[in-house]
């Protein structure tokens, strides 16, 4: 039984590899599945460098998401009124913050569907080094020469060097397929869940939108956001309207944070390696519990996702999240303290406004839980306020101006050994004034 190869074959027959699947007593359902999924990656795999998280599977998949709490139409009231908002945020930041003004966009506020569409290349230029890299350790040790594929795979077990060597390369690429599959869906259910959550454009805190996007609001679920507060809706509206434009101005003057992001991830992403040992036990325990079945591909999803098989992290991986953590808690932390600065002493009910914002975010934040699943990367609640603290401390030792500065390069954002003396921190990466002359 040779599994779909031939001697001389340049392609794998399918069809007789789907028939060992049948042969093995793998039921009629999976296969089916499995004949899709192949026929899905036949037909993707003739184009160079594709992607592995794909567009359109991501789309989909959120998209349900979304319709379980439905998208409403937008209408002029919302549009009037939330284009006052932002039009007095933008005012309102024009006397604290160093970045230009953004450009009010004629359609201020969005539907969930909008942000998606508008977001989505971002969340996938984001992620896919994530894919490649699990993808690539796993076709690695398929593909590594002192292994052998299993005589429950292959059929018999004297299969030629070459037949071997084809078998191992169909594998890979099948396992590679899978991989991006996984991390889409992950991927694709926490955008969907962002989508039915989050209040504005640039909500998630990570510069996923065009510079010239603009700030815009998410109507829908800005009522859900504030219903039970007792808060006039104006207060509320005004609220959420400068922490967007807040982060809007900030990632349309620092194009770079979206690189700097994405290399982070980048970088964890080549570092992964797999334990096979490893995870060979960890499978075989998982199957004889029943955690796992060869019937169901839906109990490996949910395997991966509970961390069954997470490979211990390398220095440079451990380095990787802590930069990844501290950009995005400096992020959060600079739109809470911007915001405070010019809506402390405007809005009456501020307090409530920002105590609920950091409560939410803490206890049930989609984007927590999302890059919690791909990353095992948690931003705590504390991290985000002694970011807020050290921005404070910024602004009273260099003043508002010296603060956004930091913005200009990553070598001025602090690393979480940083936050303890600011100051000393500063010294360490400015310029002496008597010394600028000689850069």
């Amino acid at each position: 039984m040779s599994f779909g190869f031939l001697p001389g074959d340049r392609q794998p027959d399918f069809e007789a590899l789907l028939k060992q699947f049948s042969e093995m007593g793998i039921d009629s359902e999976t296969i089916s599945d499995a004949k899709s999924f192949i026929e899905n990656m036949q037909s993707s795999s003739t184009t160079a460098n594709q992607n592995l998280i794909t567009h359109s599977v991501l789309r989909d998949i959120a998209k349900k998401i979304i319709a379980t709490k439905g998208d409403l139409p937008i209408g002029v009231s919302d549009q009037d009124q939330l284009a006052q908002s932002l039009a007095i945020a933008n005012t309102w930041l024009d006397t604290e913050i160093l970045f230009p003004a953004s450009t009010l966009p004629a359609n201020s506020a969005w539907s969930k569907g909008t942000w998606l569409d508008e977001s989505l290349p971002s969340w996938q230029s984001l992620i896919e080094p994530l894919a490649t890299g699990m993808a690539d350790a796993l076709a690695k040790v398929v593909t590594n020469p002192d292994t052998s594929l299993p005589v429950e795979l292959a059929g018999v077990s004297d299969h030629s060097p070459e037949q071997q060597e084809a078998m191992k390369q169909m594998v890979a690429k099948l396992l590679r397929s899978f991989m991006g599959t996984l991390i889409a869906n992950q991927l694709g259910q926490g955008v969907g869940l962002l989508a039915n959550s989050i209040t504005s454009a640039n909500d998630v805190a990570i510069p996923l939108l065009k510079p010239e996007s603009g700030p815009h609001l998410i109507p829908q679920n800005i009522q859900e956001w504030s219903d039970g507060l007792g808060i006039e809706k104006t207060e509320v509206n005004l609220y959420l309207a400068l922490r967007e434009v807040a982060a809007s101005r900030l990632f349309a003057k620092n194009t770079w944070l979206h690189t700097y992001l994405r290399d982070a991830i980048t970088t964890y992403g080549k570092g992964i390696t797999i334990d096979v040992d490893s995870i060979t036990r960890q499978a075989e325990e998982a199957m004889s519990s029943g955690q796992i079945d060869i019937n169901n591909p839906q109990s490996i999803n949910i395997a991966l996702n509970s961390g069954l098989f997470t490979p211990q992290q390398t220095p440079a991986q451990e380095l990787a999240l802590t930069k990844l953590e501290m950009a995005l808690a400096l992020i959060e932390g600079w739109i809470d303290h911007v915001v405070s600065a010019v809506a402390s002493e405007r809005i009456p009910s501020f307090n409530a406004l920002i105590e609920n914002s950091r409560r939410r975010r803490a206890t049930n934040s989609p984007m927590q839980q999302l890059f919690a699943s791909l990353l095992g990367l948690e931003v705590s609640p504390r991290k985000m306020r002694e970011a807020s603290a050290f921005w404070n401390e910024v602004k009273n030792l260099r003043g508002a101006d010296g603060r956004d500065k930091c913005w200009e390069d990553p070598a001025f954002l602090p690393m979480p050994k940083d936050l303890a003396d600011v100051k000393a921190f500063l010294d360490s990466v400015t310029v002496p004034d008597d010394l600028s002359g000689l850069i």
